[in-house]
């Protein structure tokens, strides 16, 4: 049985926490667990599209919450221990780097929580150490609500990325 078979055959409850591992919205994990089943990846990538739209700020900052700050390897391996794998393999460019880079990633993870009152969400698949940290440095420049839909745009793409990590691995 593929993946979307099997994530459709979850009980509902189980299907919500799997969903929370994409995105930890309540309000989206629960919509995309009660839209099963779907015909085929791109129905679920579609209804996954469509449910994140709906989402508000409140359900953004919730989102977010479920994210530990780009390189904070304590924060991963003990609360975010349902998505440790993934964030660690997303975000390996970092462990990669020198330890200027990785402390100014640090220094400016701590001025934007306290700028913008949420940690800093980057789709960070693909990306460099330094070029994460151009990206948390350019962005500390913006108005409170275009960065906010900034982070949620970036929210959703690492959903995207999850939705297919969680095909792949569910039980």
């Amino acid at each position: 049985m593929d993946g979307l078979r099997r994530l459709d055959a979850l009980a509902l409850q189980e299907a919500r926490e799997a969903f929370r591992r994409c995105c930890g919205s309540v309000r989206w994990a629960e919509r995309m667990a009660k839209g099963r089943p779907y015909a085929d990846e791109g129905a679920l990538m579609a209804a996954a599209a469509r449910a994140f739209a709906d989402l508000g700020r409140e359900d953004w900052l919730e989102a977010f919450s479920h994210h530990p700050r780009i390189g904070d390897r304590p924060a991963r391996a003990s609360r975010f221990a349902a998505t440790r794998r993934w964030s660690s393999a997303e975000q390996q460019s970092v462990g990669e780097a020198s330890d200027e880079v990785r402390a100014r990633v640090a220094d400016r993870n701590r001025a934007y929580e306290e700028r913008f009152g949420y940690t800093f969400i980057v789709c960070a698949t693909g990306r460099t150490a330094s070029e994460m940290l151009a990206a948390v440095e350019e962005r500390l420049g913006n108005e409170p609500e275009r960065e906010l839909t900034l982070a949620a745009a970036e929210q959703a793409k690492i959903t995207t990325i999850r939705l297919k990590k969680l095909l792949a691995e569910v039980p």
